[in-house]
């Protein structure tokens, strides 16, 4: 049986106004005085009303998208520049194609997360010739600036910082469900808008070319339908091409979990005790951030060949029962559900701080703190203490969802590595002549993942060595590449 998010409230079943006041209470009910903690990322210059409460239209008077405040759309353009700096891939893009429009036709809906990194990515698919809707793939993340931006700028936006859950399957929706417009690709970060597609408007794959998807998760739900007979177009997975396994997953974790760790609790790292359940790519890179401040940190992990690597790297690898007790810092990176259970949380020592930094918000068993006997007191934004009757204490970040996305920024370089991959698996996708691709999950053709790395060498003024026709010979290779099988993923992964 495939398994999919939670979805308690239908998009349509809209709670009252005052149920949605500002960045609906509901979220988070406990005992007391209990609400989400996005509800202080709302500016406290904007009003309470939600935006699906607002009729708002941009400059040129279009008023197809839905976001928090269009006024900021000149700040939400500045951030976009300063991106544009760090993701030299897609400008080259942009500028190479100038000629040409690969994407030309093509309608693609998107729903990832939605920053100035993606608008990157998304004012380069239009550049290429793509038209396109967008959704946010997380509730916290979205920068309500960058949505005013590209609103401004004539994208469908639907998406606001601190969404309800019914907010965002309504956005979902908005994006798919609209008069005149069909689309014919799909862009998700997590599988949420490709189950909603398939739960509500299944016709809709006889004109869908394919699926790019970038997540652990959303990649995990492909192969479930696919397994299931139920894929009925083919995907692209981008998670685990080299480009993206290698550098967004390990270099961005590696960097963003001390930003978010440090922007919400102003922990120290030093001599911590931290336990990382999971040393896949975001694991490691958590564990060598977290090693490198000179925390203790040990590993969980149920796979023989990560665990391996995490001893081989200096790590003590064991299970959450043996350390529970006294770690400071509890963080999950797996991708799976109910690593974190009421169980452990009960015996954590108190102030302990826990969070996720996989894309789901499964990981940790959020639901089971909420019940009378805990207290839920809000510290600020996107931190939570949950406290026990005795008066012990945990501290919660973005209440079990994504760490970095959620509570600060990721690197842009980074990001541009992964972004580029998008665009290019789309643009293969979209243009594969028929056959080429069957009804199933393909990975990016490894000839396009050494391609996405090479429009970024320059940045470094980095200088490739070029193979003599004897060593091409010799290696069986062509001169131009790809120079590695397909199967190739630099190091174990895991």
């Amino acid at each position: 049986q495939i398994q999919f998010a939670d979805q308690k409230q239908e998009f349509n079943k809209r709670p009252t106004k005052i149920g949605r006041r500002s960045l609906s209470r509901s979220i988070s009910q406990s005992s007391t005085d209990s609400y989400s903690s996005a509800a202080s990322y709302t500016d406290s210059s904007d009003d309470e009303t939600s935006p699906r409460d607002k009729q708002q239209k941009n400059s040129k008077g279009n008023g197809d998208f839905c976001i928090k405040n269009i006024k900021q759309a000149d700040f939400g353009r500045r951030e976009i520049e300063i991106a544009e700096q760090e993701m030299p891939a897609l400008m080259a893009l942009r500028k190479r194609a100038q000629g040409e429009k690969p994407l030309a036709g093509a309608k693609i809906v998107g729903c990832t997360h939605i920053t100035a990194q993606t608008a990157v990515l998304m004012e380069t698919l239009s550049a290429l010739g793509a038209q396109c809707r967008w959704a946010a793939c997380n509730i916290y993340s979205t920068q309500n600036e960058v949505a005013a931006a590209l609103a401004e700028g004539g994208f469908s936006v639907f998406a606001w910082k601190g969404e309800s859950e019914d907010d965002f399957w309504w956005c979902i929706d908005r994006c798919v469900n609209v008069e005149g417009w069909q689309p014919n690709m799909i862009l998700d970060d997590g599988g949420d808008l490709t189950h909603w597609i398939y739960k509500k408007y299944p016709n809709m794959f006889k004109k869908i070319k394919g699926i790019v998807e970038e997540s652990v998760t959303g990649v995990h739900r492909l192969y479930q339908l696919s397994k299931a007979g139920k894929l009925c177009v083919p995907a692209m997975n981008v998670n685990d091409s080299v480009t993206k396994q290698k550098f967004d997953n390990l270099y961005c974790c590696r960097e963003s979990i001390l930003d978010g760790l440090k922007r919400t609790t102003d922990v120290m790292f030093g001599g911590k005790q931290v336990v990382i359940c999971g040393y896949g790519e975001v694991g490691k890179g958590c564990c060598a951030a977290l090693k490198a401040m000179g925390s203790i940190v040990y590993v969980t992990e149920i796979d023989p060949i990560c665990a391996l690597q995490a001893c081989m790297d200096g790590f003590r690898l064991v299970k959450l029962t043996e350390v529970i007790r006294q770690v400071d810092i509890v963080i999950t990176c797996t991708g799976n559900k109910n690593v974190v259970v009421r169980e452990y949380m009960d015996r954590m020592k108190n102030g302990c701080i826990v969070c996720n930094m996989g894309h789901s918000n499964t990981e940790i068993d959020v639901a089971s703190l909420r019940t009378p006997e805990l207290t839920w007191e809000r510290v600020r934004s996107q931190v939570d203490h949950v406290i026990w009757p005795d008066g012990k204490r945990i501290v919660l970040l973005a209440e079990g969802r994504l760490l970095n996305l959620s509570c600060s920024t990721v690197p842009t370089f980074v990001l541009s590595i992964t972004a580029t991959t998008q665009a290019l698996a789309l643009i293969e996708l979209y243009n594969a002549p028929e056959g080429r691709y069957k009804q199933d999950v393909y990975l990016l053709p490894k000839k396009m993942d050494e391609y996405v790395a090479s429009l970024h060498l320059p940045t470094f003024d980095a200088h490739l060595t070029e193979l003599s026709d004897e060593q091409a010979k010799y290696l069986g290779l062509n001169k131009n590449g790809p120079f590695k099988p397909n199967y190739y993923r630099s190091v174990a992964a895991c």
